[in-house]
């Protein structure tokens, strides 16, 4: 019998994941540099909580792995128990890596024989929002080791593999989107995630939308100009965070004897002028557009400027790991970096969470944070949908995020 659409899926996601980090030392695999993140064996071992608590505990006679995981593992789901501090994830040198992974080779054994089975088509709604949650991680995982690897003197590449050169960046230009009335949200084909419904209409003004996203060099103009000391191109929030923090630059920039460097993935690399900005706050994004006599786009404006439009962006290639400018790209789909919005995060008129232990999932997170759209060159390819709502708080820039600009009509 071949294979389903789904079990497909689901053997390629589990094998990404330990691809990612195949080339890890146990000690790279356990570190946990912030509250934020995560150790990268944290991550393959929830990912394998999610499936061996919502799909194969439910199933007849089966046994957990370890009678401590579900403690372990748990990220946030109150409704299903207790959860080890997140803060503490690094101080977990026990389980190993290995352990780990027989872990992983144990669920998927016993998810195999519910994916071959009727089991599986009862169950391919939770199974499907396994994957993706998965593909989450997969970003996360990505997140988090270049954070940790950030704050090693050594400035330790994770990828030996070399970033092609910047490509020339095309000239701005503005697109413009006609006032009038959009439906916004999941179009009900294929997987969407709870926070993306329901699908519903939004009454939009005339505006501009960047053909492209800001580049470092751009960026640069705006710290030679004096952006991160002049109050009035801040948030009064965001000039708390700039005075408590004392940044200047976008995380991940270095200044070194060899001039302004960028740390990626690939390890220090020059900073090149034509490569798309990644790695700021909502609050330098908001200053910078602000400096820039324009503004960020809210999402629905996003999502308007995005219908109908070829997706061009650049998404998880273990070859490229760090945003490349595209030529001849002019589209919101373009980009290779989240972007962000000014649209706080919060329900569509409608919304229902999913049911179950997994209502938890996105509906709780509904307060204090922002919607990023789009898609990062991290970003497994069959993860991105023009309706995905991503959201961070805005003093947050370890995500791969960066900066369309929009202007009212």
């Amino acid at each position: 019998m071949s294979e389903t659409p789904l079990q497909k899926a689901y053997q390629h996601t589990r094998a990404l994941s330990e691809e990612l980090v195949s080339g890890l030392s146990e000690a790279d695999a356990q570190i946990q540099s912030m509250e934020d993140a995560s150790p990268a064996k944290w991550h393959l071992a929830h990912t394998s909580w999610f499936f061996e608590t919502l799909v194969l505990a439910r199933q007849p006679g089966y046994r957990p792995f370890h009678p401590q995981f579900n403690y372990l593992f748990n990220s946030y789901y109150q409704g299903i128990g207790a959860q080890y501090a997140r803060p503490q994830r690094g101080l977990l040198s026990r389980p190993s890596l290995e352990e780990i992974l027989q872990y992983r080779r144990h669920v998927d054994c016993h998810m195999a024989g519910v994916l071959s089975g009727d089991q599986g088509v009862q169950l391919a709604p939770i199974i499907e929002l396994g994957i993706h949650h998965e593909q989450q991680h997969q970003e996360l995982l990505l997140m988090d080791i270049k954070h940790a690897f950030f704050h090693n003197p050594l400035y330790p590449a994770y990828s030996i593999r070399a970033l092609p050169e910047p490509a020339p960046q095309s000239e701005l230009r503005w697109l413009d989107v006609d006032e009038g009335l959009y439906s916004i949200g999941h179009d009900g084909n294929g997987f969407a995630f709870d926070n993306e419904q329901p699908r519903h209409q939004q009454y939009l003004q005339t505006f501009k939308l960047a053909s492209r996203l800001v580049t470092n060099g751009e960026y640069r103009q705006f710290i030679r100009d004096g952006g991160y000391d002049n109050p009035l191109l801040w948030l009064s929030d965001g000039w708390a965070w700039r005075q408590r923090s004392g940044r200047t630059t976008p995380l991940y920039w270095l200044q070194t004897e060899q001039g302004w460097q960028e740390f990626t993935l690939h390890g220090c690399q020059p900073l090149e002028d034509n490569r798309p900005l990644v790695h700021l706050t909502y609050y330098e994004a908001q200053a910078f557009a602000q400096w820039a006599g324009c503004r960020l786009p809210f999402e629905a404006e996003w999502e308007a400027a995005a219908t109908d439009t070829a997706a061009g962006g650049q998404f998880l290639d273990l070859n490229h790991l760090h945003p490349i400018t595209r030529v001849g790209r002019d589209s919101p789909l373009s980009g290779s970096v989240w972007q962000w919005t000014q649209s706080a995060y919060g329900p569509y008129p409608g919304f229902k969470p999913f049911e179950g232990e997994a209502a938890e999932y996105n509906g709780k997170f509904m307060c204090n944070q922002l919607v990023l759209r789009g898609g990062a060159c991290v970003t497994p390819a069959s993860h991105f949908r023009i309706s995905y709502r991503n959201f961070f708080y805005p003093h947050q820039a370890w995500q791969f995020c960066g900066i369309r600009l929009a202007k009212s009509a």
